[in-house]
């Protein structure tokens, strides 16, 4: 069953009374427990495709056309797009949750990681004392080593690594229907990378959590997606199987990306043909 379908999306930016489209005519649909990869790379389009999901667009972007369906817990069809702030706070990490990038930006720093897992439930209602079991829980269940010590732990006595680990069980512990990775991967070595990706695989796997994984790495996405959708200038402009797009690119930007992996010995034309627009 469709979870996900957006519709011709488009997003407006104006900056310095300049405008221009970081999403153009863009159409994706994600299916229930499904992992799918939105590639490409910096400034295509991606993560303002994703915050528009949640209405977290900053405030010089505005989306301009389309709309964005989301099927609910209550059997619902809704528009995102159209939803108020109060009805949107009660889909945000309930329903659907964000991995931002920046781990260490996302946490709060005056809080220990504990209750800033527990918050997330007790902002839908749940009592503080279920909220806080609920969130050791969440460090049990995805095997966080010594999960009493980071419970109480704060931000900065954590590695960057953990941090992210720590933004994927904030997401997780509502049990959303949906998750929004936004390069979750980014400035991690190859070790933490992996169990970060396993954390996500368990998710999807226990609770049936779709994932739109973000990312510019199209290797990486062939191996934890299903189905890849690559993004540059605003548009969609290549989607099928994500191995197959690896392997047997048809459009010139999607053969750049691919030829840019060493490990694939992929020939393909430089990245910097395809430069010149930056969309955020």
């Amino acid at each position: 069953m469709t979870l996900l379908n957006i519709k011709n999306l488009s997003i407006n930016i104006t900056n310095n009374k300049k405008n221009f489209l970081a999403a153009d005519g863009i159409n994706i649909t994600i299916n229930e427990g499904e992992i799918i990869a939105l590639a490409g790379e910096s400034g295509s389009g991606k993560t303002m495709t994703a915050l528009s999901v949640l209405q977290l667009l900053p405030h010089a972007a505005k989306i301009s056309g389309g709309e964005i369906l989301f099927h609910t817990a209550c059997g619902e069809t809704v528009n995102l797009t159209s939803l108020d702030e109060k009805l949107m706070r009660k889909i945000r990490g309930k329903e659907i949750s964000m991995i931002f990038q920046e781990p260490r930006q996302s946490l709060n720093p005056l809080m220990r990681i504990g209750s800033q897992i527990a918050e997330a439930l007790e902002l839908h209602g749940t009592d503080k004392k279920t909220a806080r079991d609920e969130a050791m829980d969440i460090l049990q269940r995805l095997r966080f080593p010594q999960s009493e010590k980071i419970y109480r732990s704060w931000p900065h006595q954590l590695s960057g690594g953990m941090c992210q680990r720590v933004m994927i069980a904030i997401a997780a512990v509502c049990r959303p229907r949906l998750i929004l990775a936004d390069e979750p991967s980014s400035a991690l070595d190859r070790e933490t990378l992996d169990h970060c990706l396993s954390l996500l695989k368990q998710i999807n796997t226990e609770f049936g959590t779709a994932i739109l994984f973000i990312t510019h790495d199209l290797s990486l996405a062939a191996d934890f997606c299903n189905r890849m959708l690559v993004m540059y200038s605003g548009k969609i402009i290549e989607e099928g199987a994500a191995d197959n797009i690896l392997l047997s690119p048809s459009h010139p930007y999607t053969v750049a990306l691919a030829g840019a992996i060493p490990s694939k010995k992929k020939r393909g034309r430089p990245l910097e043909v395809f430069s010149g627009v930056k969309n955020g």
